[in-house]
């Protein structure tokens, strides 16, 4: 087991690729095992899941449906807009503010690239595990 250890470390040290990253790196460009961490983290993962099924939804809709808090939603939502893969609509209904959002193309685009990574990524732990 102590050889296994020092063959891998001896790998690492030569520059060696695990046997799986060639595989990988063709997931997003030449960038083996690099997700989107803005979309990782799993509330804003759930938010904009949510808005690629949905298409539109109201910050109450997304509140109920991820069971989180006002200030937590409302921070991860401002972090997605920032990054541009979601479009914030507020609008006033019977002069109640009501504030809607939906997943804009570069949102849609970065999901897509995330669920080929992981896929990629479940694909060759299957393989490896076989």
């Amino acid at each position: 087991m102590a050889r296994h250890g020092a063959a891998k470390k001896q790998q690492a040290a030569h520059g060696a690729r695990p046997q799986n990253a060639q595989r990988l790196e063709g997931v997003d460009g030449n960038r083996a095992l690099q997700l989107d961490r803005l979309i990782h983290e799993r509330t804003r993962l759930a938010i904009v899941s949510a808005l690629a099924a949905s298409g539109v939804l109201t910050f109450s809709d997304l509140k109920r449906l991820l069971q989180v808090t006002d200030g937590n939603l409302s921070i991860h939502c401002r972090r997605l807009e920032e990054a541009g893969y979601i479009v914030c609509e507020k609008t006033f209904a019977k002069r109640v503010p009501k504030t809607s959002y939906r997943l804009s193309p570069a949102g849609r685009r970065a999901l897509e690239r995330y669920l080929k990574h992981m896929e990629a990524l479940i694909q060759a732990a299957r393989e490896h595990s076989s």
